[in-house]
């Protein structure tokens, strides 16, 4: 019994973990977050949520600088206020922020921001298994060769999450009239936005490259326009 005892904290600390983080991300999101209010984006969201069979899709701004779009675990979408900003001065278009809110929507319907809630318990659980096991049998690197291999890990599964928000979205603004344009312009313009310069191989990334995000879009669209 004593054997299997790291194995059972490291799966109560991941589900405390869970609990945990689940709680400060909705008390963060709460305590910093205002409804979306622009004529522009709102009739965009609104010809989405026509396309979904939606009364309204609810967009929230959380007040932080970095550009970035987020889905909640309890399925609200959130644009930043860096991103917003950006809008305002003219360098992203009220469609190119479209397809962050599609995109987004992607993650919730996909369900992959409950998902990633609790891979990130699991994640830390399994890292807190495999220290303790890696630990002794290799002193002084086992715990460096179990973070890598987690992070490993969930870089691949973000990346596959990304590509499919990635469809999800471009078959949204495709059947909502906007079109993957802006979805493809977006794209080419985040590495130059979030100032992004020097970033790690793919994959140790948790975005897959953004040529080859393009490209996937792109090889939707060659699908679409020939389906045989």
């Amino acid at each position: 019994m004593l054997r299997f005892t790291p194995i059972l904290l490291a799966l109560i600390y991941g589900l405390l973990m869970w609990q945990f983080s689940a709680w400060r991300t909705k008390r963060e999101l709460d305590a910093n977050a205002t409804p979306l209010s622009d004529p522009a984006l709102n009739a965009l969201t609104q010809r989405m949520a026509q396309a979904l069979n939606l009364k309204k899709i609810r967009v929230h701004v959380y007040e932080i600088a970095p550009i970035n779009g987020l889905a909640a675990p309890d399925g609200r979408i959130f644009l930043t206020r860096g991103f917003l900003e950006r809008y305002r001065a003219g360098e992203v278009s009220a469609e190119e922020l479209a397809s962050v809110i599609a995109h987004e929507l992607g993650h919730v319907a996909l369900g992959h921001t409950r998902r990633r809630m609790i891979d990130f318990s699991g994640q830390n659980a399994v890292r807190v298994a495999l220290s303790a096991v890696l630990g002794r049998l290799l002193p002084g690197v086992g715990v460096w060769i179990a973070n890598g291999l987690v992070s490993l890990l969930a870089a691949g599964l973000s990346r596959k999450d990304e590509y499919e928000a990635d469809e999800y979205a471009a078959a949204l603004l495709t059947k909502a009239g906007i079109g993957t344009a802006p979805q493809k312009a977006l794209l080419g313009k985040l590495e130059h936005l979030t100032g992004m310069r020097g970033a790690p191989p793919v994959w140790l990334a948790s975005h897959p490259k953004t040529p080859d995000r393009i490209k996937a879009i792109e090889a939707l669209e060659a699908r679409w326009q020939d389906p045989a």
